[in-house]
């Protein structure tokens, strides 16, 4: 059996269809799956990135497509009242309510619904409590050591070199993506791909023009 490693954040709706749609990918996989949540933002700001929200015609862009996908694939998916929201009640609860910090399906899952079905606001005060109440949580949300371990979870993400949501890590390796769930249903089937040279290959550094200063470098030649 192979382990997983599920990085997410219960603000992307790409994670809460990865979530739904990989039990089917993954049929007659023998796997087992660690869930790390970590929180999106601090991935964003290591590497300099914009969250998709924050541009607006692909916020448009982005609600279109994962609503089409949830349709395609048979997936309820609701858009809360407010997005992007603050996910860290959701992450640093997700994380107490285990021992070790290390949240299962059933938890994830809980969550997942919160956020992305019934179009309600994922961080209202009293839904919230409700369903702190009926997760039952080992830890304190609030306490130092639940914030300490997101604070973890989400610099070993950025060691690792990831850089979005979801990530799902197979021995080292890391699939980016809703539309990278078959390619990892290959790994780990042992597509004959994966003992090529390719993977080492095209991800390895090479020279090209960085966009931002060869536009700026344009626009003052105009």
């Amino acid at each position: 059996m192979q382990r997983l490693v599920f990085t997410f954040d219960f603000i992307s709706p790409f994670a809460y269809l990865a979530f739904e749609r990989l039990p089917q990918v993954l049929q007659g996989c023998s796997y087992e799956v660690q869930y790390r949540p970590v929180l999106f933002a601090g991935l964003l700001q290591h590497w300099g990135q914009k969250g998709p929200a924050e541009v607006e015609p692909k916020r448009a862009f982005t609600f279109r497509h994962v609503h089409w996908l949830a349709q395609h694939h048979g997936v309820a998916l609701d858009t809360p009242a407010t997005h992007p929201f603050n996910p860290l009640p959701l992450l640093r609860l997700a994380l107490a309510c285990s021992a070790d910090h290390r949240p299962n399906r059933r938890v994830v899952e809980a969550l997942f619904h919160h956020a992305w079905r019934g179009g309600g606001d994922a961080v209202a005060p009293d839904r919230l409590a409700a369903l702190a109440q009926a997760l039952a949580p080992v830890h304190d949300p609030a306490a130092p050591a639940v914030k300490q371990a997101l604070r973890d979870h989400t610099d070993a993400a950025v060691a690792e070199g990831l850089f979005g949501v979801p990530t799902f890590t197979l021995q080292g390796r890391h699939f980016w993506g809703l539309d990278a769930l078959p390619m990892l249903r290959d790994a780990l089937q042992g597509g004959a791909w994966f003992d090529g040279p390719a993977w080492d290959r095209e991800g390895a550094p090479r020279p090209g023009v960085q966009l931002a200063l060869f536009f700026r470098a344009g626009a003052q030649l105009q």
